[in-house]
């Protein structure tokens, strides 16, 4: 069955072949006829073709260019069809040769002939088409369809294989490599010519001279040009010296030689000195010449005035020394000698205040004393200032205490109001938050109760306490309380804090077993007094810390209820002998017989704190530290105008920007306060709360977090800070710097005044024009009206 399916296949093989042989053949003999069609044309027809390109040639070289070039065109497309053919006879030979062997050769090898023959043929067809497409240039209609096939082409997505992809990455990879290279020769070679150039600057003159000549002879002997070029210049300087000869040997002109300066020869130097001139006019009215003096305030135009002024001076001075007799001579010595030792006294005398010793100063250094650390003074017969705690004179056991809580120099506040306070006078604190008016206020009050004897202070202990301390809010309170144990517990001072949010019981039976200081908030002390827990017979120091606060805060009704409480017996007189030292010094060290002294804090000095001074203080001395109610110098303030819903954003920005802890965060609700701080939780920060909702326990472990680390962000209310300036105080305490950021929309327009005249009065800040120029940040609310537009009447 195979034998006789491929029989059939190889007759139908052989079918085929006769077919095309008998296609060629036909072929040849239509291209034999058409030759000798070609050749057996008529022989007239020849001659006059012959003629004809006789004269087209003979007129061809009298005519122009254009037709030899039209000629020559022609005949080359002459020559292409002579080729042409001669190729189409080779291609008719090669398939006769090929058709011989298929006949000899087996089906499977025809089969792969008769591919390989039409193979050819295509590839021939394919030069042929594209040599008439050389030949035959293309229309316009034609060149844009190709073009715009082409731009379809390109705007089709190419995928490429993975050996063309890393095909592109390396001529890509050696592209980059390549302009590396360059950019690095380039450099090389700046770098080359700069050190060139600053070789050439610092060389010396001689041996640029010599490199310079050096180089000017190679390139005579090998320089860029070629040999004619240089052989042109030698026969025109030739020339030259034959000219220069002839005419100094016929025409008698002689050219002057130029000097030749030898490497050795110094150049000239144009700068002399007057010492070197040898021309010396011995003519005495110019060798001697008379120095002209003016009398009165007169000068020479022209000439140095300051040098004229000197002359001056020593012509005089050496007149008056000729006249002067020996007599006169010792007495101006003797004058000159006092004046010299007056001048080193008073510069002995202006020596700064820290070059100084205690006893060496005077008024004006206090007062420059007082000008450096920004202290202001109100109130007749002030103290001086300390200046160090070792200088003042402190019992040893205070400065001790002094000394182990880390207090190495004293503040301002603490400057002032510590010697006002030993002398046991009512003082007024104007200073910024942070300050350290606590120890201002502390360190007089254990003074004294340590000059009291031991023994008595025990067995009075059921008359109350020695001080009371109030303050506004409970973390306050705290954080006073922390202070006093760090001062008094080494000296055996017992302190409790009086405070909401703890038990009153618990409170009571602690001021039961006796206490010297008393810390309370307001409300809580008139608890405590009301229910008998505490009495006030014995106190004879007050303090009111952040007094303004309190005001604001609604307290003053209670603070002046507290106040009732304290005896009446131990008022200071309101008379000068309150502000006399020497006597308020022997009461301050009488002991129990002590006047009662109060002293109030305040960062501000509103009306209704002055009203409280005026009532309960008598003849106080007033402090300002800087200026009062102003913002620290040392925190930079920052204001960003935003909406309502950019806050939040703007906010995480911040935080991330690298800003070190501790953060503390206000804002204005309870409910903020707590959603906010759960979002930061969420988002990787350590957060935690601080506002009126929580208890005292949750604050106190909020503050306390917060100081040792575990905490890095405090969101609060206004508990830990009622306004601006008081919150903007939470940072730079201490001598340490701080930023204040603020973010204000439209509804802040009420406190945008206010908010610019702090940031302007701060060194350290810059208001933002967005602020700045805000139409309500212009004036203080309510203070301009907009007036009402008049009905107007127009007449036609």
């Amino acid at each position: 069955m195979f034998y006789s399916v491929k029989m059939a296949g190889d007759s139908t093989d052989k079918k085929d072949l006769d077919s095309a042989g008998k296609e060629r053949e036909s072929r040849k003999r239509s291209r034999s006829r058409s030759r000798d069609r070609d050749r057996k044309g008529s022989p007239g027809r020849d001659r006059k073709r012959h003629r004809s390109r006789e004269r087209k040639r003979s007129r061809s070289r009298s005519k122009s260019p254009d037709r030899d070039r039209r000629q020559k065109e022609r005949d080359r497309d002459k020559d292409r069809d002579r080729s042409r053919k001669d190729r189409e006879r080779d291609r008719d030979r090669r398939d006769k040769e090929r058709s011989k062997k298929s006949r000899s050769l087996s089906p499977k090898s025809k089969d792969l002939k008769i591919k390989k023959e039409k193979d050819l043929k295509k590839e021939d067809e394919e030069e042929d088409d594209k040599k008439k497409e050389k030949a035959n240039p293309l229309s316009l209609e034609e060149l844009l369809a190709k073009k715009k096939a082409e731009e379809e082409a390109e705007s089709k997505p190419k995928f490429l294989s993975k050996a063309e992809r890393e095909a592109e990455a390396i001529k890509r990879r050696e592209l980059v490599a390549e302009e590396r290279r360059k950019q690095l020769d380039e450099e090389r070679k700046k770098r080359r010519v700069f050190q060139d150039i600053g070789r050439k600057m610092l060389e010396d003159p001689q041996e640029r001279e010599r490199r310079e000549r050096r180089e000017r002879m190679e390139r005579e002997n090998n320089g860029n040009d070629d040999d004619g070029e240089r052989q042109k210049i030698r026969e025109e300087k030739d020339k030259g010296k034959e000219l220069v000869a002839i005419k100094e040997r016929y025409l008698g002109g002689m050219k002057k030689r130029r000097r030749t300066r030898h490497l050795n020869d110094r150049k000239f130097v144009f700068e002399w000195d007057a010492s070197e001139d040898t021309s010396t006019d011995y003519n005495p009215i110019y060798k001697e010449k008379h120095q002209v003096q003016l009398y009165g305030r007169g000068f020479i135009a022209g000439i140095d005035l300051k040098q004229q002024k000197r002359d001056q001076s020593r012509f005089y001075g050496d007149l008056m020394e000729k006249r002067r007799t020996l007599e006169e001579k010792e007495q101006e010595e003797l004058r000159l000698k006092k004046v010299r030792k007056k001048e080193a006294k008073q510069r002995w005398d202006d020596r700064h205040w820290s070059q100084k010793k205690l006893d060496e100063m005077t008024d004006r250094d206090w007062r420059i004393f007082r000008e450096d650390y920004s202290i202001t003074t109100k109130g007749g017969k002030i103290p001086n200032p300390i200046r160090t705690w070792k200088e003042y004179s402190l019992p040893p056991h205070i400065l001790e205490v002094i000394e182990k809580c880390g207090y190495k120099d004293p503040t301002p506040i603490q400057r002032q109001a510590i010697p006002i306070g030993l002398q046991n006078r009512d003082i007024i604190g104007v200073a910024e938050t942070g300050s350290g008016k606590t120890a201002a206020f502390l360190i007089p009050l254990l003074v004294w109760i340590t000059t009291l004897p031991k023994i008595d202070r025990i067995e009075d202990s059921d008359q109350g306490p020695y001080a009371i301390i109030l303050a506004p809010t409970r973390e306050l309170a705290q954080q006073i309380e922390e202070e006093t144990i760090k001062f008094g517990k080494p000296l055996g001072i017992r302190t409790v804090a009086v405070i909401g949010g703890i038990s009153r019981e618990d409170q009571g039976f602690r001021l039961r077993m006796g206490c010297e200081i008393v810390i309370a908030t307001p409300g809580r002390l008139i608890d405590v007094l009301e229910n008998r827990y505490l009495v006030l017979s014995r106190c004879t120091y007050v303090v009111l810390d952040e007094a303004d606060r309190m005001i604001d805060m609604g307290f003053e009704p209670d603070v002046q209820k507290i106040l009732e409480y304290i005896p009446v017996t131990n008022q200071k007189p309101d008379t000068d002998d309150a502000e006399d030292p020497e006597k308020m010094m022997q009461n301050f060290e009488s002991g129990k017989n002590k006047y009662r002294q109060t002293v109030m804090f305040t960062a501000t000095m509103p009306p209704a704190v002055e009203r409280l001074a005026r009532s309960y203080l008598r003849r106080p001395a007033v402090v300002y530290i800087g200026s009062a109610g102003k913002p620290h110098e040392r925190v930079e303030q920052k204001v960003i105008l935003m909406s309502e819903g950019e806050k939040r954003k703007k906010l995480l920005e911040v935080l991330a920007s690298g800003f070190e802890p501790p953060i503390i965060i206000f804002v204005n609700q309870k409910k903020g306060c707590d959603v906010l701080a759960k979002s930061l939780e969420k988002m990787g920060y350590n957060a935690c709360t601080l506002h009126g909702g929580k208890g005292q326990e949750q604050r106190e472990f909020a503050l306390s977090n917060l100081k040792a680390g575990a905490k890095d962000i405090l969101v609060a209310t206004d508990v830990a800070g009622r306004d601006y300036i008081h919150r903007i105080g939470r940072t730079g305490r201490a001598g340490k710097s701080g930023v204040a950021m603020t973010f204000l929309t439209k509804e802040d327009s009420s406190v945008f005044y206010d908010l610019k005249q702090a940031i302007l009065e701060s060194p350290v800040s810059t208001c933002p024009p967005e602020l700045s120029n805000h139409p309500d940040a212009q004036h203080k609310p309510g203070t301009i009206l907009t007036k009402k537009r008049r009905e107007e009447t127009i007449f036609a």
